[in-house]
């Protein structure tokens, strides 16, 4: 999730538990705590872009990093708490830390990206995809109660806080549900048998998701909007064909660095690649775009076959045209 909430999901946390005079300390230690695990966005190749890629949210999000990542915080922050004269020794500021860094790894699982939370013990993402990676009314929750905590030097509202968020990510798995069952419902309609499938919600709510399935060598791609009620309504998109490397790079070594790189890239994408259709040179991440409903993908790697002994380069594309935004409005209004 945006580092601001994982921030703010850390303090809320550590203040919930921490004393009264000690509620801006816990605060503080949680809120920094929670910001470690980011950390590995620091793991960079200027000759290899996929090396981010392997570790970004891998072992610093783990759960077996959490009492050692705690340690480097409080280890840090001591020192600067000692000198400043306030109350906290080393063990609550340990325990704070404790606290913040609890919520890292656990935060981003919520989300569709995919997150090592059980390194070293396998090296599955786990992607529960019952919350946006930006969600402003999940951050105001956490926000809200956090500054109220503050005021008022108490653990309460950051208790309230937590209640709230933790009954905003049950919305969104009774929503990621029905949202699955409603795309089910629909690919059984059209015949189709779902061998892969994925649905995800879009950016900024819990109403409009993404859903991808695969049934023989194609993905099927729609838009689901669930809301409070009812049963979900189906916006069809399009359909793209699943990548084939004997088929789209039939000349490529299974020896060459960008071979290995395409196989690198699909253990990070669980195998949902194919073709920009827009871009035949650009193999895609088909779970995420910026339309719902579109095949052209959020990033992806260049498949370059002259120059097959150089890292493949990673591309994002994050554009909208006027047409496509008014479009995610109406399907997130549920207009026709």
């Amino acid at each position: 999730m945006d580092i601001l909430t994982h921030g703010l999901l850390g303090g809320t946390l550590a203040q919930s538990c921490g004393r009264k005079n000690e509620t801006r300390d816990a605060t503080t230690v949680g809120f920094l705590a929670a910001l470690l695990a980011d950390a590995d966005a620091l793991i960079q190749s200027s000759t290899d872009p996929l090396l981010t890629l392997e570790y970004h949210r891998q072992f610093t999000h783990s759960l077996i990093f959490i009492p050692i990542g705690a340690l480097l915080v409080a280890l840090i922050l001591w020192p600067v708490f000692r000198k400043l004269g306030r109350p906290p020794g080393f063990r609550r500021i340990y325990l704070y830390a404790l606290l913040g860094c609890a919520t890292s790894g656990v935060l981003d699982a919520c989300t569709s990206y995919g997150t090592h939370l059980l390194w070293p013990f396998t090296n599955g993402r786990i992607a529960w995809s019952i919350v946006p990676i930006f969600d402003p009314l999940f951050s105001l929750i956490l926000g809200a109660t956090l500054l109220a905590g503050l005021r008022w030097h108490k653990a309460l509202p950051a208790r309230i806080g937590l209640l709230l968020a933790a009954a905003y990510l049950s919305l969104g798995w009774l929503q990621h549900q029905r949202a699955e069952d409603a795309i089910r419902a629909t690919a059984m309609l059209r015949g189709h048998a779902t061998e892969q499938l994925t649905v995800k919600p879009t950016m900024g709510n819990l109403l409009l998701w993404r859903s991808i399935y695969r049934s023989g060598g194609t993905y099927h791609i729609d838009a689901v909007r669930v809301g409070l009620g009812g049963t979900g309504r189906i916006y069809p998109g399009t359909t793209v064909q699943a990548f084939d490397p004997s088929r789209d790079v039939p000349t490529l070594s299974t020896a060459s660095v960008l071979y290995q790189d395409i196989r690198r890239f699909d253990v990070f994408s669980s195998s949902y690649l194919a073709l920009n259709p827009e871009d035949s040179n650009l193999l895609g991440d088909v779970r995420y775009a910026m339309l719902p409903t579109s095949t052209r993908p959020l990033w992806g790697i260049r498949l370059d076959l002259q120059h097959a002994e150089t890292h493949a380069p990673f591309e994002t594309s994050r554009r909208m045209s006027r047409q496509e935004i008014d479009q995610f409005v109406r399907m997130l209004r549920d207009s026709d």
